[in-house]
């Protein structure tokens, strides 16, 4: 399993269209863009890491009030152990009229042989 697998999941099952580093398509009033951010090695023994730490940055596009749904996927994301990092508003896209909202995410995964 993967970080950039569970938001999938996640933002799937809370009804969000979700592409991986850039929209394609005609994009709906909201959309979601991953933007994978680092992978890095954690935890060494015999000079092998144990863990892998993902990042991503989950991009929340939504011509609507984007407050309610900010809250409602920050939640789902810490009801299952994905740590946030930061949260911020980027801005509105004038040109779009979209609001463009992040979340940055990150967690830990022990390393498959």
């Amino acid at each position: 399993m993967s970080l950039l697998q569970e938001l999938n999941t996640i933002l799937d099952s809370l009804g969000l269209r979700v592409e991986t580093g850039v929209f394609r398509g005609e994009a709906p009033a909201e959309y979601v863009v991953l933007t994978p951010m680092a992978d890095t090695f954690e935890g060494f023994g015999d000079n092998r890491p144990h863990y892998e730490t993902q990042s991503v940055r989950v991009s929340l596009y939504s011509k609507i009030n984007y407050q309610s749904r900010k809250k409602q996927i920050y939640r789902a994301l810490l009801a299952v152990g994905i740590t946030i990092t930061d949260r911020a508003y980027i801005g509105h896209e004038d040109d779009t009229g979209y609001h463009h909202y992040a979340i940055d995410t990150t967690k830990l995964y022990a390393l498959e042989e």
